[in-house]
């Protein structure tokens, strides 16, 4: 049970049933169209004349569609509804230390259009052919984009729509969403690469993930982050700083620094760029090793490579002594392994299955440990889902009703 805060609770009032019922309707369409009003009436017990007068108003706003007719059970057929697709609605921003990806979804989620380009490490330059294929791509929405989701790899306090330190650039205290937005004109959210591949995975995994209720993604490409997903939502903690675990300690003397200069945080030892160095000091007569990404080198793995297999598995191992720490302290049900390392995840699920079951104490529940299910598409999808997840949930519950404690 949630503690209620009679601080900031209100009482139920008309609009917000409302809402709430819109909320339910639009989300049984999304998740179990085509569905006719006859079906979602008897599902969720609303009356039928609430649940026609919602939809009439969902397709008169172009988000809900008909599609034809169903089979009939003894009346008159029903005519069956979906959400409206192949439209722009959505726009995601997937920020990365390599490439910099813009797409356009409809509001299904389906990916329709996609411009990507290298990241500079120069924000203005970024920013600018960023916001270029914003309002190219938003153009084709005819007014209905919902609006732009912007993913980031390091510190971002969502709040006040800012990335606060990006390491790999040394970006500092960026106003992204108020920039984007004034060059724009559409609404921005921002959030960091960690929760919201997070996010995808709650809202676009296999049925595993999606309807499981907390789990924890471990997020490894050049560096590492957790994203936290409790009581199925993100889990931000204060200025949004919650799942900063690659900075927990866990050894000494990494193979390189942390993005924060240390040597004994845990993505020193588990990160990309960690993994990068081992395999560089094994083949160190080659002039190729320097230079190689980590996206390479998991090529080479998969390839078969010794050198490039054995400093991925000695990653695994780092990686599971966090992961052990995450269970112990959080007990979810579920840990995701995403980022460019879950390409490799046949290679090493073994060897990181055993040592988190080593290390989880006896008696202590364990969790089962998974590899992305959204793959390489995993933060491109988190930068729609900060749109849509906003779209589809019942933020009227939280805001109106009750705040919790």
């Amino acid at each position: 049970m949630r503690r209620l805060n009679l601080k900031s609770a209100q009482t139920a009032h008309f609009g917000m049933i409302r809402d709430i019922n819109r909320q339910i309707v639009l989300n049984y369409v999304r998740d179990r169209g085509p569905i006719s009003r006859a079906e979602m009436a008897r599902e969720t017990l609303l009356q039928r004349s609430t649940v026609s007068a919602i939809v009439d108003a969902l397709v008169g706003e172009g988000v809900v569609e008909e599609i034809g007719k169903g089979e009939s059970t003894g009346g008159r057929c029903p005519t069956l509804l979906r959400l409206r697709v192949g439209r722009p609605a959505v726009i995601g921003v997937d920020i990365s230390p390599t490439y910099t990806t813009v797409a356009s979804s409809d509001i299904a989620g389906t990916i329709l259009e996609k411009r990507q380009f290298l990241t500079n490490p120069d924000f203005e330059k970024t920013l600018s052919q960023a916001v270029e294929y914003v309002v190219e791509l938003g153009a084709k929405g005819s007014g209905n984009i919902e609006g732009v989701g912007v993913v980031l790899p390091g510190l971002v306090d969502p709040l006040s729509g800012k990335a606060l330190y990006i390491p790999y650039f040394d970006w500092r205290d960026l106003d992204v969403e108020q920039r984007i937005a004034s060059a724009t004109g559409f609404r921005v959210m921002i959030d960091n690469d960690a929760n919201a591949a997070a996010l995808a995975e709650l809202w676009f995994g296999s049925p595993e993930v999606s309807e499981t209720r907390d789990f924890i993604l471990v997020f490894v490409s050049e560096g590492l982050g957790t994203g936290i997903i409790l009581d199925r939502q993100i889990y931000r903690g204060a200025a949004g700083g919650a799942g900063e675990f690659g900075h927990m300690i866990i050894g000494q003397e990494a193979p390189v620094a942390c993005s924060c200069g240390s040597y004994d945080c845990w993505e020193a030892f588990a990160s990309g760029r960690a993994t990068v160095a081992r395999y560089a000091r094994l083949i160190a007569q080659r002039d190729d090793a320097t230079q190689l990404t980590f996206a390479e080198l998991i090529e080479r793995a998969l390839q078969g490579e010794a050198e490039a297999r054995t400093a991925l598995l000695e990653t695994a191992q780092n990686l599971s002594i966090g992961i052990s720490n995450l269970i112990v302290g959080f007990s979810p049900e579920l840990i995701i392994i995403g980022g460019p390392i879950a390409r490799a995840w046949p290679l090493f699920a073994d060897v990181l299955s055993q040592i988190v079951q080593r290390s989880v104490r006896r008696g202590l529940p364990s969790a089962r440990i998974i590899a992305s299910t959204l793959g390489e598409r995993t933060t491109l999808m988190g930068a729609l889902s900060l749109v849509l997840s906003v779209k589809f949930t019942c933020d009227v519950v939280s805001t109106h009703v009750t705040s919790f404690a």
